[in-house]
């Protein structure tokens, strides 16, 4: 661990440390005739965003995997909040789905005001998709940039439009090598796969904020407090059983993140805020390997051609 806190100043490390202490922000702001998409919408972060959309009357797109756990999502969203829910199915570790998906919501959606990618997975070993890329990579970084990169013509034309990366501190760990991306060199470390999709994620969001300059939609990024989200429990049983007996103790409710994403999505003081990372609803410098632009430039080329996607959406 002290490898890592070595890169910080003093002043960054209490900016943390305040942060984290410090409550998160709430607003009343009403998201009532405005459409939020939501990916990895059916447990942790994503459910209870999903959930605070719904009390401040948003209509929601839900992004599942599971049929089951969608359809039990949304009866629950119509039942406690009365709120419009669709549900769409894609599985994050195929890209071929994410775009099928995203051309199904630019065909059935007339338009999309917030889109939060909370999709996510981490994995004490390496996997490879079917498609060929390393499972932590491909979930939390290239599906999510796929959707986004797809969806940017609706965003653009609901105007004032948010696009919100749920990230991690998990960044801090680095672990990004691009002539590595799929693992395939190098030994596997479950902290640093998750660190090095986190700060991929991170270094597009400065890239795509240039990118969106001058079109009123934003991107920015946030780390979701320690909570309760049940990342991880797609592992073995003694790592499922250290997370539920033991972690998960010392871990908040999932509800803070929805409202710090709820606070996010509608608060009129972040209009045309952009190119940020909040932690929580407080702004904080990320990892000094999460700035660096010159690697983000590059990633940014290199995943144009992984995912075959180009920056006219």
């Amino acid at each position: 661990m002290f490898r890592y806190l070595k890169q910080y100043d003093m002043a960054d490390m209490r900016d943390m440390l305040r942060n984290q202490r410090t409550p998160h922000r709430r607003t009343t702001a009403s998201l009532a005739g405005q459409t939020v998409v939501i990916a990895g919408a059916t447990s942790g972060v994503g459910l209870a965003a999903a959930r605070e959309v719904a009390r401040f009357g948003g209509r929601l797109v839900l992004l599942a995997r599971s049929e089951a756990k969608g359809r039990a999502v949304r009866a629950e969203l119509e039942r406690d909040f009365g709120a419009e829910v669709s549900l769409y199915l894609a599985d994050f570790a195929r890209l071929s789905e994410v775009r099928r998906v995203a051309q199904e919501l630019l065909d059935g959606t007339p338009r999309i005001d917030v889109l939060i990618n909370s999709a996510g997975v981490h994995c004490t070993r390496r996997q490879e998709t079917a498609e060929g890329h390393e499972l932590v990579f491909c979930v939390n970084y290239l599906a999510p940039f796929v959707l986004t990169q797809r969806l940017l013509p609706k965003l653009r034309a609901a105007g004032a439009a948010r696009i919100i990366q749920v990230n991690s501190q998990g960044h801090r760990f680095g672990g990004l090598d691009l002539r590595d991306l799929a693992w395939r060199r190098r030994w596997y470390l479950g902290l640093r796969a998750y660190g090095a999709a986190k700060t991929a994620q991170l270094l597009s969001v400065w890239e795509l904020a240039e990118r969106l300059a001058g079109s009123g939609v934003t991107v920015v990024a946030m780390h979701p407090g320690e909570v309760r989200s049940g990342i991880g429990l797609n592992n073995g049983p003694i790592y499922r059983w250290y997370q539920q007996r033991v972690l998960d103790r010392f871990l908040g409710d999932a509800r803070t993140s929805g409202e710090s994403l709820h606070f996010l999505a509608a608060a009129p003081e972040l209009e045309g805020v952009s190119g940020r990372y909040f932690n929580r609803t407080h702004l904080e410098k990320p990892a000094p390997h999460a700035l660096d632009r010159d690697v983000g430039r590059r990633l940014w080329e290199t995943t144009m051609e992984l995912t075959g996607s180009n920056d006219d959406g």
